[in-house]
């Protein structure tokens, strides 16, 4: 049966839809004034970050008892920290008497926080520890216990990956991930002593919507134009660059994942000619490592390709070239923060430390060959999408992504360089906001939750068994 919704543009007495998706034109297209309206963004801030779980950082980046750092997720001031007894923190920077930040440090070390404003201080477990002038306060146990520091109402970390919810009711952080914990794992196997981020963060400000950072990530569509020097330099060290055998999965959830096999090497795992012979031998030894220590399925499936893996709604790791973990921080509906950490074997020789940290800021670092154009590209976008916005011609202030739409019709797995990944995150995001959808045609019958894990070996997909994902979660 084909259901039909009138499509009416954004801005009219009654609103209209956000999403036109219609699958007799095969058309799928966005309203802009979701990237521009600061009601939409509003929308986001309160359903979205208020009510999901965030990535909030990696827990080596806090290894020592007493070890903190600050940071904001959906506006709100954090602390995260490692109280002295190990256990993993996280607060709301805010203190509990008049709600003055209260640390106002970027990262350190320390067992106790003190307010500057009224010198009230707590330990780095949440007590109220110090409380000048306690004479003049109820002399009631209680009445401490109520000034503790707030704790954010969830906290669980999978493979090391802390996530923190301000809703107390969100379900458990293993169903919110679904299959992305896979993908989290397969990262977190690849040393065989374990993975850590490295010391410091590269914190860049974008003019930009967030979910064009989101769209960007998971469209290999623009990868040779936009990024043509590289895939020029790329080409002339004798890599050969292609787009063949490359997919995009959707995760379920607004995760998405793109699977490549053919647009760089990988430290350790890929050898490409510009890693040097030393490399060469490693990247053998390496493997081999693996498949004593994982098997060889896993090994392959950890290996053979490059993936970049979006986890609703801020968190992207980027396993390319290096391993770069990256999250997004909505500011406006123009501006997003970001936040990136490079994600390295524990243990590896400092030459491949050298060599993988050389890598990463020649590509995917701020000032690289990649990111750059990508900030460009999206602040770009952002800045044209104002062109069209209350149009004479209601028409034209849409942005379309029905690249692919034919082929995933007709049930084939999506391209990479197609936009199937985007529409499944727009489809979640309008869920989630409560965005109104216009839905035309029979759409491909839902295949329900993604199969098995796809093992990549020389160019080729295989079907393996699926690793059940792990938690270390602590609530």
């Amino acid at each position: 049966m084909t259901q039909q919704t009138p499509v009416r543009p954004l801005g009219g007495a009654d609103g209209g839809a956000l999403i036109d998706e219609d699958w007799e034109a095969m058309r799928f297209r966005v309203h802009r004034s979701a990237y521009r309206d600061p009601g939409v963004f509003r929308d986001e801030i309160a359903k979205i970050w208020g009510h999901t779980w965030l990535y909030l950082g990696h827990e080596t980046e806090i290894p020592n008892a007493g070890d903190f750092k600050t940071r904001t997720l959906g506006g709100r001031p954090l602390i995260f920290c490692r109280d002295s007894a190990g256990e993993v923190k996280v607060f709301l920077n805010a203190c509990t008497h008049r709600g003055t930040i209260l640390c106002r440090h970027n990262e350190g070390n320390t067992k106790f926080f003190q307010c500057f404003y009224h010198a009230w201080a707590f330990s780095n477990s949440g007590d109220l520890a110090a409380l000048p002038g306690d004479e003049s306060y109820p002399d009631d146990p209680g009445f401490r216990e109520s000034m503790r520091l707030r704790q954010v109402p969830r906290l669980q970390i999978h493979e090391g990956f802390v996530f923190v919810a301000f809703d107390p009711d969100v379900p458990d952080l293993l169903t919110h991930l679904g299959p992305a914990a896979h993908y989290m794992s397969l990262t977190a196997k690849i040393g065989a002593h374990g993975m850590q981020t490295l010391p410091g963060v590269q914190l860049y400000s974008v003019k930009g919507n967030w979910k064009l950072a989101v769209e960007n990530a998971m469209d290999g569509y623009h990868f040779a134009p936009t990024h043509n020097t590289f895939v020029g330099y790329l080409r002339e060290t004798g890599f050969a660059v292609t787009d063949d055998d490359q997919y995009a999965y959707d995760l379920g959830g607004g995760h998405g994942l793109l699977v490549l096999t053919g647009h760089n090497g990988r430290i350790g795992m890929v050898w490409e000619p510009r890693f040097g012979d030393e490399e060469k031998a490693r990247t053998v030894a390496k493997r081999n490592e693996m498949i004593a220590r994982l098997g060889p399925e896993l090994a392959a499936e950890i290996a053979d390709a490059s993936r970049i893996l979006f986890v609703f709604p801020n968190l992207l790791l980027f396993d390319l070239e290096a391993l770069t973990i990256r999250q997004l921080e909505p500011v406006a509906a123009d501006r997003t923060d970001v936040r990136a950490w490079q994600f390295v074997e524990t243990g590896e020789p400092e030459s491949v430390r050298a060599l993988r940290i050389k890598t990463m800021v020649s590509f995917v670092g701020p000032g690289g060959l990649a990111t750059p154009d990508d900030i460009e590209a999206y602040e770009a976008v952002q800045r044209g999408i104002v062109a069209t916005a209350d149009s004479a011609d209601p028409a034209h202030d849409w942005s379309d992504m029905s690249r692919g739409m034919a082929n995933e019709k007709q049930g084939n797995q999506g391209r990479s360089i197609d936009e199937g990944a985007m529409r499944s995150f727009w489809r979640h995001w309008a869920d989630r906001v409560g965005a109104a959808t216009a839905v035309a045609g029979d759409p491909p019958a839902d295949p329900g939750a993604p199969g098995p894990s796809t093992v990549f070996a020389a160019g080729s997909a295989a079907t393996a068994g699926s690793a059940a994902p792990t938690t270390s979660g602590k609530e």
